[in-house]
């Protein structure tokens, strides 16, 4: 995967060493593999802060702030808790942007409303808090695959 997303890293690492800024991540269908693609390239210190894996609700609330009652209210896979996410990567770092990732990848956990592969993505930057709802298709590793492709390119974008 990280053979496919080089061209991406490295520009993603150029664009935040220019301006002196660390990403985050707050990851929850993924399972820190955004924070893993990044961490492959030498020198990633220099503008990756740090990685949250909140897999269960519990641990989006604990360690990013996510309120129940939003989670209660949307779902842990919806585009709220994805932003609630993001802002609270920043809030819990140093960093100055982050994306976060929360889905349904599958083979399981599909509802009528969130199919699998179903991912919210949100980027907290300086000009704001971005976010989007996506369908991949596919395999379970082809789904994770794809949403931390385009959580990169995403963020690359904003910034």
């Amino acid at each position: 995967m990280v053979a496919l997303l080089n061209g991406t890293l490295d520009t993603l690492s150029r664009r935040l060493l220019e301006r002196r800024w660390c990403l985050a991540t707050a990851e929850s269908c993924t399972g820190g593999l955004v924070a893993a693609a990044c961490t492959e390239l030498s020198g990633s210190s220099a503008w990756f802060e740090r990685g949250f894996v909140t897999y269960s609700n519990a641990a989006k609330t604990e360690l990013l702030g996510v309120s129940t009652a939003l989670i209660e209210a949307h779902g842990a896979v919806s585009e709220p808790v994805a932003r609630g996410m993001a802002e609270g990567a920043l809030r819990h770092s140093l960093a100055q942007v982050s994306v976060a990732i929360t889905g349904v990848a599958g083979p399981t956990g599909g509802s009528a409303d969130k199919p699998v592969g179903t991912v919210y993505f949100a980027w907290a930057v300086p000009t704001g808090v971005f976010s989007e709802r996506v369908h991949f298709g596919g395999e379970r590793s082809d789904i994770r695959r794809a949403a931390v492709q385009h959580a990169l390119l995403g963020l690359l974008r904003r910034i």
